[in-house]
C-alpha cells in the first residue's frame, strides 16, 4: 500500500476527564494538616488560586473532614484516604476512614454556645452545595463527602445564611 492510498481515521473525541487527586494519609493531626495543604495546592494548580473563594471554601471543608477522620474515625494502625475531583459542574472531596460505628448525623444542628466542639459539620453543611456519608463498599468504614459548585462558592454569604431544614445527604 502506498502512503497516498492510506486514509487517516480521526479518533473519536473523548470528553476531558475531570481532574483527580487521591492520596492516603496518616490518621494524625499532621496527616490532616498535610491533606488540607495539598487540597489547596492542587486547587491552585487546577486554576482556583489560593486566595479565591473556591480554594478557601474547599480547603476549609477539607480541614473539617480530615480533622473529623482523625478525631472520630481513627482506628490504630489505619490511615484515612482523601480523594478530590474537579469537574466543570462541581468540585468534590471525599474522606474515607475505617471506623464504621462513628457515622456523622444526617442533619446537623447548632452547637451550644459554650461547647468546645460540634461545629465542624455545621460549617460543612453551610459551605457545601451538597454533602453526605456513604458506607465503604469493600471494607469497614465510611466516606464523608462534600461537593461545591464553583458558582456558589462565596464563603461569607454561605456561613451567615440560616441552615436549611433539609437533610443534605445523597450519592
Amino acid at each position: 500500500m502506498k502512503p497516498s492510498d492510506t486514509t487517516t481515521a480521526q479518533a473519536p473525541e473523548v470528553p476531558a476527564a475531570p481532574h483527580e487527586f487521591a492520596m492516603q494519609f496518616t490518621s494524625t493531626p499532621r496527616g490532616a494538616r498535610l491533606a488540607r495543604r495539598l487540597v489547596s495546592h492542587r486547587l491552585d494548580q487546577w486554576g482556583h488560586p489560593y486566595d479565591s473563594p473556591v480554594n478557601e471554601t474547599l480547603t476549609l471543608i477539607a480541614a473539617e473532614l480530615t480533622s473529623n477522620a482523625v478525631r472520630h474515625g481513627h482506628v490504630p494502625g489505619r490511615d484515612f484516604h482523601l480523594r478530590l475531583t474537579a469537574a466543570p459542574e462541581a468540585l468534590r472531596i471525599e474522606v474515607t476512614d475505617t471506623r464504621t460505628e462513628q457515622v456523622p448525623p444526617a442533619s446537623v444542628h447548632e452547637a451550644p454556645g459554650d461547647a468546645e466542639s460540634g461545629r465542624g459539620l455545621l460549617l460543612v453543611a453551610r459551605l457545601a452545595t451538597r454533602w453526605g456519608t456513604n458506607p465503604r463498599p469493600s471494607a469497614p468504614g465510611k466516606t464523608v463527602w462534600a461537593e461545591l459548585s464553583p458558582a456558589a462558592a462565596c464563603p461569607t454569604a454561605r456561613i451567615s445564611a440560616p441552615a436549611s431544614p433539609d437533610v443534605r445527604s445523597g450519592g
